[in-house]
C-alpha cells in the first residue's frame, strides 16, 4: 500500500532505500540533499577526512563527463541514508588559543581536565611539538609523585595463600586447626631468615625475660636465637616420639638449661648453618600432628618444673617464635608485624587461662599478697576484669584467690584494659609491670599481683 503523498516514480527512482519510506509526520528532512553513503563508512574506517574528499570529487569529476549509469538517475553514493538511528555526529573541539592550552598542561598531567579540555589538549599535542615535549616531562614528574612501594613480601602471604589453596581444594590430611598458630609463625620467621645477608646472622640479639621482681637479659646473636628455638622445640619433638637434637637424657632440662646445652656443645658460635635443622624440625613437627589424629592433642609436654598439653605447647611455641622473630627483626632492622587476630586471641586466651596458677605460684613463694577468701574449687570467686583491645582482643574473667576458681563477672573487684600488642609484650618480659597497663580501675593490689604474674609467665 502506498500513502496518498507518495510517488512512485520516485520511489521507483530510489533503490537504494532498504525499508518504508518515513511518515509525514516523521521529522525526516527529504527536502535535503541524499546523504554520502561511501563517505560515512570512509570516516568509520578512520580515512582521513581530506581523502574522502579527494575521492568525492574524482567521482563527480567522472559524473560530468558522462561516466554516471547513463540513465540520470542518482548514484549509489547520493542516495540517502539507510533507514535507522542517524550516526552520532562528532562531538565538537574546543577552540583555545596556545596560551590557554599551554597552562592547561599541567592539569592533563595530572589527568584534571575535562573530558573537553582533554581533547582540546590531546589534539593541540598532534600539532605542536613543544608543548608535547613538555607534556611527557610533565607525565614523568607526575610519575614520581607516587609513593614507591615495598618490594618486601608480606609475611602473612604465605599464609593467605594456603588458606585460599585449602578452601577451593581442602588438603588430604589438613593441619589441625591448633597447629596452624605454630604453621605460621614457623613460616614468617623462615621468611625473614632468608632475607637477610650472611653477616645479620651474627648481628648481636639481646633476649629478655622476667624472674621474681626484676627483669634478666642475655647476649646472644641470630643464629643464637634460633639455636634456642630449635632447643626448645625438641621438647615438643620428644613427646611426639621424634628425634631430640640434644640427644636423649635431656628431656628433663628447662628450656634455659636446654639452651646452655645446645650453645655450649658447640665448637663454635652457631651460624646460619642452623637455620635448616631448625626448619626441618618444624616441618616435621606439623607433618607428625597431622597424621596422628584427634588423640594427638592431649600429650603432655614437660618443660622440666610446668607441663602443657600438646595443643597449649604448639601455640605456646608460636608466642616464642613470634617474640624471638620481632628481637631478629629489631636487630637487623627488619620491619616485622604482630600475629593474624585469631591467632593472636589464642595467644591471649593460653597466658589468661595459666595467670591462676602463676598468681598462686608467686603467692607461695611471698611474692604477691595472700588470698582474701576461701573458694571451693569450680565455684565462683574474686577476680579480675582483663580487657583486651586491639586485634585478637577480648575479656577474661581471672580468678584471684584459688587457680581452681572461676572467674566471674559478677565477683570481678578490679579491672584491667590493655592493648593486644602490650600484653603479649608484658608476658614476654619485654615490658615492665609497672609500665604496662594503659587503664586500671579497682583492687589496687589485686591489679599489681595479676600484671606480675603475667610477666612471670616469660622466661628464657
Amino acid at each position: 500500500m502506498t500513502g496518498a503523498n507518495d510517488d512512485p516514480e520516485e520511489i521507483a527512482r530510489a533503490p537504494w532505500i532498504p525499508g518504508p519510506r518515513p511518515a509525514a509526520d516523521d521529522h525526516a528532512d527529504l527536502t535535503s540533499p541524499p546523504r554520502d553513503i561511501q563517505g560515512i563508512q570512509d570516516a568509520r574506517s578512520g580515512r582521513d577526512a581530506r581523502e574522502v574528499r579527494d575521492a568525492r570529487d574524482g567521482r563527480d569529476e567522472l559524473d560530468a563527463h558522462g561516466a554516471g549509469d547513463g540513465r540520470g538517475l542518482p548514484d549509489v553514493a547520493d542516495a540517502a541514508a539507510p533507514a535507522g538511528p542517524p550516526a552520532e555526529a562528532p562531538e565538537p573541539v574546543l577552540e583555545l588559543p596556545h596560551r590557554v592550552l599551554k597552562s592547561l598542561l599541567g592539569a592533563w598531567a595530572l589527568s584534571a581536565c575535562s573530558a573537553e579540555e582533554t581533547r582540546a589538549v590531546e589534539d593541540h599535542l598532534t600539532e605542536c611539538a613543544p608543548c608535547a615535549d613538555e607534556a611527557l616531562r610533565l607525565r614523568d614528574a607526575v610519575g614520581l609523585l607516587h609513593a614507591e612501594r615495598d618490594l618486601d613480601l608480606d609475611p602473612l602471604l604465605r599464609s593467605r595463600v594456603l588458606e585460599n589453596c585449602l578452601g577451593r581444594r581442602p588438603a588430604r590430611i589438613p593441619v589441625p586447626t591448633w597447629a596452624t598458630p605454630y604453621d605460621a609463625e614457623t613460616a614468617r620467621l623462615d621468611a625473614l631468615l632468608r632475607d637477610i645477608g650472611e653477616s645479620e646472622w651474627h648481628a648481636p640479639v639481646r633476649l629478655k625475660w622476667f624472674e621474681g621482681e626484676r627483669r634478666l637479659h642475655r647476649k646472644t646473636t641470630v643464629a643464637g636465637v634460633i639455636g634456642h628455638l630449635l632447643a626448645v622445640d625438641g621438647l615438643v619433638a620428644a613427646s611426639l616420639g621424634l628425634d631430640d637434637p640434644l640427644g636423649a637424657g635431656t628431656e628433663e632440662l628447662s628450656p634455659a638449661r636446654r639452651t646452655d646445652v645446645y650453645w655450649g656443645s658447640a665448637s663454635r658460635p652457631p651460624t646460619r648453618t642452623v637455620r635448616e635443622p631448625w626448619r626441618e624440625q618444624s616441618h616435621t613437627l606439623i607433618r607428625t600432628v597431622s597424621f596422628a589424629g584427634r588423640g594427638v592433642a592431649d600429650l603432655t609436654v614437660t618443660y622440666g618444673d610446668f607441663a602443657l598439653p600438646l595443643r597449649d605447647s604448639l601455640l605456646e611455641r608460636a608466642f616464642e617464635c613470634w617474640v624471638h622473630a620481632e628481637d631478629i627483626a629489631q636487630a637487623v632492622a627488619y620491619p616485622y608485624d604482630p600475629p593474624a587476630g585469631a591467632h593472636m586471641h589464642g595467644m591471649i586466651d593460653l597466658a589468661a587461662r595459666l595467670l591462676p596458677a602463676a598468681l598462686a605460684g608467686r603467692r607461695r613463694a611471698g611474692l604477691a599478697s595472700p588470698a582474701r577468701e576461701l573458694v571451693t574449687a569450680g565455684s565462683p570467686g574474686r577476680s579480675l576484669h582483663l580487657e583486651i583491645e586491639g586485634a585478637g582482643g577480648g575479656h577474661w574473667y581471672i580468678a584471684l584467690d584459688s587457680p581452681a576458681a572461676l572467674g566471674s563477672r559478677d565477683h570481678a573487684v578490679a579491672q584491667v584494659a590493655m592493648d593486644a600488642v602490650e600484653f603479649c609484650q608484658l608476658v614476654a618480659g619485654h615490658v615492665p609491670p609497672e609500665e604496662a597497663a594503659a587503664g586500671q580501675d579497682g583492687d589496687r593490689e589485686a591489679i599489681r599481683d595479676v600484671l606480675f604474674a603475667a610477666a612471670s609467665l616469660s622466661r628464657l
